[in-house]
């Protein structure tokens, strides 16, 4: 089945209502093109570079090898290492990605799935067997525990921000949204399951959250731009 402008099962913006099982799993994420991805994957891992400075060409050359192609299939363990990934620049959702556990192209064989409009993070495990990407620019692999300077505001078609990273804690708004199509998420992992979500909602008018030092991600698609407000 083709890839490109699929609707990502978990990730369909419009049903959220927190906590509820039809609630949206996946990260419709924003940010730049390939190039710029590699540049700010390369400054999210840069710390653990530095720490590690004595194998400087075997740690670029492991880095280098863990990053994914923006089109094509995966195999996890020979083409692809588990981890976490980013990839930055998609517009229009047109970015599509799967984790599957077999290769057969069925429903039943995704694990967690997502159009990306932004920047998408994902984690890739050492028991999915293929992670599947089609119209995305290209995936660096990150560190999820990496310290940056977070950002006070972000576009609310951002995508995916990393927090701590990408964006600081705290209460965030965003006004002049129309129709529920503003959905936020505020998120545990990049797992992109039910289980990853902590809260989130489909937001007409003003929208106000508070986004936890304890969260790993937050979401936003179809926002107008955030500003931290406390």
């Amino acid at each position: 089945m083709g890839m490109k402008g699929k609707v990502a099962l978990g990730a369909v913006v419009g049903i959220v209502v927190i906590g509820a099982v039809s609630a949206t799993s996946g990260g419709d994420d924003g940010g730049s093109d390939g190039k710029s991805s590699s540049a700010s994957a390369g400054q999210q891992s840069g710390g653990e570079k530095d720490a590690g400075s004595t194998g400087g060409t075997d740690t670029a050359e492991a880095e280098k090898k863990a990053a994914i192609g923006g089109d094509g299939d995966f195999e996890v363990g020979s083409d692809v290492k588990p981890g976490t990934y980013r990839t930055t620049g998609n517009t229009d959702g047109m970015c599509y990605w799967e984790r599957a556990k077999d290769a057969s192209g069925e429903l039943d064989a995704l694990l967690a799935n997502d159009n990306v409009t932004g920047t998408g993070y994902v984690t890739v495990k050492a028991t999915d067997k293929f992670f599947k990407s089609n119209g995305c620019g290209d995936w660096e692999a990150v560190d999820p525990k990496a310290k940056g300077t977070p950002a006070s505001k972000m576009s609310g078609e951002g995508g995916m921000f990393a927090v701590g990273t990408d964006i600081a804690p705290g209460t965030y708004k965003s006004t002049g949204n129309t129709d529920d199509m503003c959905y936020w998420e505020r998120a545990k992992n990049a797992d992109h399951s039910l289980e990853s979500i902590i809260a989130n909602n489909n937001v007409s008018g003003t929208a106000v959250v508070r986004i936890s030092a304890s969260d790993a991600y937050f979401k936003t698609v179809g926002c107008s731009d955030w500003q931290k407000t406390g």
